[in-house]
């Protein structure tokens, strides 16, 4: 049961994050104004006309309209009168964002839904735990640390939409949405039986490499954020219909993140090659992960030579964490399937 919530966790936030992929191809971030509800809804509205103020109509308190290109929110429940009564409403004060666009909101808002149906495995994962609390008490120890990173990730999504979308929330956000995907990828591992863990003779330096992989990855990653930010900002300056133009003039970090690949490229093909002379039984995994890198510089490639086309964002984020999932999970392989460490 434990570990059946483990790996429906793992890919809900798998989930997230390709949702969260969309929302930023498609500029959504902002479809729900304020957090956790849509426009003071449960259920986000379908039309504009349900957040523009009518006279004789019934309001809830927390009810979000717009007027004059600016949020007024319900201080309480009441009918309005023939007449806009200001003293009824406050300004909404997080941002000064006031737009609706029925597209941006619904794919922003089941973004949101799949955050809470992750959220809600991951509580599950760990009253699970509790029945493993005398053969692997480790597991509610972990499941417990997953529970309360994934509340801050909730509360750091909050803080993305009340900032109006600052750039370095968004990495913020990303990075602790990688973090949860290795928690349960250790969980994940961790909860096997033991004699499904084969043990098998790995030396000190193949550890060392596949660590150091996991580290120029991370930087990958994080240079291909600074290097969207670059982008977001030029697209607030002229608009999402100019894609030609987004990367017309890059800036030194696209150049380093670009070369940057060559590298990480040619560190995981060492590792691909170490396996295979040394047979560590990593075959599918360093498989998978040479074409995973490989996929992820060719969708870098078209985007940057064929104006960004359709889905190339999202895919290119999405192979991004399966690339370091992928390592991160070789990197757990041989810490907990080693029987004897030897030095090269």
């Amino acid at each position: 049961m434990f570990r059946k919530f483990a790996k429906i966790s793992l890919i809900t936030i798998y989930l997230v994050i390709i949702a969260g992929a969309v929302v930023r191809m498609t500029g959504s971030g902002m479809g729900c104004p304020d957090w956790p509800k849509c426009f003071g809804y449960l259920i986000p509205p379908t039309e504009r006309q349900e957040l523009e103020w009518k006279p004789e109509h019934d309001y809830f308190k927390g009810q979000v309209i717009i007027v004059d290109k600016s949020l007024k929110v319900a201080n309480q429940a009441f009918t309005s009168n023939k007449v806009f009564n200001e003293s009824q409403w406050s300004n909404y004060e997080k941002h000064d964002y006031a737009t609706f666009n029925v597209w941006h909101t619904w794919i922003e808002y089941i973004n949101r839904l799949l955050g809470a149906l992750s959220g809600i495995f991951v509580l599950l994962m760990f009253v699970s735990s509790f029945l493993h609390r005398k053969s692997k008490p480790r597991l509610i120890f972990w499941s417990f640390i997953t529970l309360i990173l994934l509340l801050f990730q909730a509360w750091l999504g909050a803080t993305v939409v009340y900032s109006n979308l600052l750039p370095a929330r968004i990495t913020i956000h990303m990075v602790v949405a990688l973090i949860l995907v290795a928690l349960l990828l250790y969980i994940v591992k961790i909860s096997k039986s033991d004699n499904e863990n084969e043990q098998v003779v790995i030396s000190k330096g193949f550890k060392y490499l596949v660590g150091l992989s996991l580290i120029l990855s991370l930087v990958q990653i994080g240079l291909g954020t600074q290097v969207r930010q670059f982008v977001d900002e030029v697209i607030k300056s002229i608009g999402y219909d100019q894609k030609q133009l987004w990367l017309e003039q890059p800036n030194v970090k696209f150049y380093v993140h670009r070369s940057f690949s060559i590298l990480v490229l040619v560190t995981n093909a060492i590792i691909w090659y170490i396996n295979r002379k040394f047979g560590y039984q990593l075959d599918q995994l360093t498989n998978g992960l040479l074409a995973v890198i490989g996929i992820e510089i060719l969708t870098g490639t078209v985007m940057y030579y064929f104006d960004f086309p359709f889905l190339t964002q999202p895919l290119h984020l999405i192979i991004a964490a399966l690339m370091f999932s992928l390592q991160f999970y070789i990197f757990v392989n041989i810490t907990t399937r080693s029987k004897k460490i030897q030095s090269v």
